[in-house]
């Protein structure tokens, strides 16, 4: 069995291919593959013209991020030791993927570990997605060191640091092969969005741990697929931030977080309509009935984990919406 396996997900990003492979490939020691989403641009010409050395999976049609990557690795099983699931708008920097193979190597009772995510627009700050490691607050919402809701904090070294998170960003993270395909992947259910966080709870529920690692530096492009605006970004995340916590937590937790996020997000929605913006309205509408009437979760995976309450990382932060809204914080730090 071979080391470790870069494996980078495409939808119709020729551009993000020609922009990003070259620093993959120059600074990179691991075997690289391309998981092709049925993309409908020049994707895979410019794979076969521009990077043959770079080996590709086809796939029949569009998965979505979590659906292509459980039908893509399922190609790569018994193969890597490691699994490093790179974005295609992700920059890297010398022997980053030797640095986290090592570290995981030396840290056995950790699932998976993500590295610093900087801004390749703004290399002076933290990406969006990830930041300085994910964490989750007492009602399932995600939030970064380094980046709470769209406030994003400037790298000054502060989170240089290895420590312990909730979950690790999909945009970039080494995983053991063995516990992704264990815990069955990301949960193709969700297409996209919040994928990531609900396969780090799953494992976090069985004992397993998720570490960040601030000595590895890459940077992220960020929204080249969906923009953070996009009502069906909110739909997504609306729809498996539910599924999410349906699965991870007992009945009874369930429905305290379910009523606090339904009253939360419904004066989101109100809030919306006021501003005429209906479609994010409907979105946020859309989401809590495809929850409720449509099989946005897997009971395969509920049933087998079964109902665990969480132990966060941090504390938890109790609600991330009172300490942003009325108390006005806006870092980390702060919190």
């Amino acid at each position: 069995m071979k080391s470790c396996a870069i494996v980078i997900l495409n939808y119709n990003g020729e551009e993000m291919l020609r922009q990003f492979l070259p620093s993959v490939l120059e600074y990179s020691q691991s075997d690289i593959w391309v998981i092709d989403n049925a993309s409908t641009d020049q994707s895979i010409e410019v794979l076969k013209k521009d990077f043959p050395s770079i080996q590709l999976i086809t796939l029949q049609e569009n998965f979505g991020f979590a659906g292509g990557y459980n039908h893509g690795l399922e190609f790569l099983k018994n193969q890597y030791k490691y699994y490093i699931l790179l974005n295609s708008d992700v920059g890297v920097t010398l022997d980053w993927d030797l640095n986290l193979v090592s570290h995981a190597s030396e840290n056995p009772g950790y699932a998976a570990f993500q590295p610093k995510i900087i801004s390749f627009q703004n290399p002076d700050q933290f990406d969006y997605a990830g930041a300085g490691g994910g964490f989750i607050d007492s009602l399932g919402y995600p939030y970064c060191r380094g980046r709470i809701w769209e406030h994003v904090e400037k790298d000054s070294g502060q989170y240089d640091d290895n420590t312990d998170i909730d979950w690790a960003t999909g945009a970039c993270c080494i995983i053991k092969s063995e516990l992704y395909h264990k815990f069955k992947g990301f949960d193709s259910h969700f297409f996209a969005h919040m994928e990531e966080i609900d396969l780090c709870w799953r494992m976090r529920n069985e004992g397993w741990k998720i570490g960040y690692l601030g000595s590895v530096k890459v940077y992220h492009v960020g929204g080249a697929t969906l923009s953070r605006t996009s009502p069906k970004k909110l739909f997504l995340n609306i729809r498996n931030s539910l599924s999410m916590i349906y699965k991870n937590e007992s009945h009874f937790a369930f429905l305290l977080k379910f009523i606090s996020k339904f009253c939360l997000e419904m004066m989101a929605a109100a809030s919306f309509v006021m501003r005429g913006d209906s479609q994010n309205a409907k979105a946020v509408f859309k989401g809590y009935r495809e929850f409720l009437f449509s099989k946005s979760y897997s009971e395969d995976q509920i049933s087998k984990l079964g109902r665990k309450h969480t132990s966060y990382t941090k504390g938890p932060v109790s609600f991330l919406i009172y300490h942003t809204g009325i108390l006005r914080k806006k870092y980390f730090s702060e919190l």
